[in-house]
């Protein structure tokens, strides 16, 4: 029942927005820098920043590893917490270097068991940077959680409220067919959904889910 409610939603989701063509990036590397920089900040600002890594000729892994982090910071300083930020990129090179030589294809290697729990040893990679990694730069079964997909589960029913990162990430891939592509683009529609629609005050009228049974009494940030 979870599982026909579910790709109930993403049809529906689909059917009104069409596809999201996420994640944007020319290269694996790209992507993963994205995902770092995107943190609490909107995407326009990160295509900024790393469209100042692009125009230095930068947008490497030896590049930026080699890269003093207050020059980084400066060059990153549209997407917003610079300094943060390039620490934490800072934090992700130093691991693919001193534990994966400097290449990604290394990391292809890794079952995503493996990778994700290394990943999560990297200061400021979290649950949601580190999945969004292994989706959209390397191609793996690996459904994101967000607070868009928080408060969505919630007041349609399909979780507790409570429910935290790994118990909401459950409920997605283990109702759903193991695939990438459906990952990929239920997330980027359910963040669309929570951008536009299912915000803190619920804009019901003309949600492509208006219909469907929900809760508006739940609310989250």
């Amino acid at each position: 029942m979870t599982g026909k409610k579910l790709i109930e939603i993403y049809q529906l989701l689909l059917d009104r927005f069409g596809p999201q063509y996420w994640w944007p990036g020319e290269t694996p590397f790209e992507i993963i820098t994205g995902a770092v920089l995107t943190q609490n900040t909107n995407w326009a600002n990160v295509k900024k920043a790393i469209a100042n890594l692009k125009s230095a000729n930068l947008l490497t892994p030896q590049k930026l590893h080699n890269l003093d982090v207050l020059q980084l910071a400066q060059l990153i300083r549209p997407a917003g917490y610079y300094n943060i930020k390039a620490k934490r990129l800072k934090n992700f090179l130093a691991w693919l270097f001193n534990d994966h030589n400097g290449q990604l294809g290394c990391l292809e290697e890794l079952t995503t068991d493996r990778l994700r729990a290394e990943l999560l040893t990297i200061k400021g990679i979290g649950a949601e940077t580190a999945d969004s990694i292994l989706l959209y730069a390397f191609d793996r079964e690996t459904f994101v959680i967000d607070t868009y997909t928080a408060r969505i589960a919630a007041r349609h029913g399909l979780i507790e409220p409570e429910a935290d990162y790994e118990q909401l990430q459950l409920l997605f891939q283990s109702n759903l067919p193991a695939d990438t592509k459906l990952f990929n683009e239920f997330h980027a529609l359910l963040v669309r959904l929570g951008k536009e629609f299912c915000k803190p005050r619920a804009l019901c009228s003309r949600c492509p889910l208006e219909k469907l049974p929900h809760n508006l009494e739940i609310e989250y940030f």
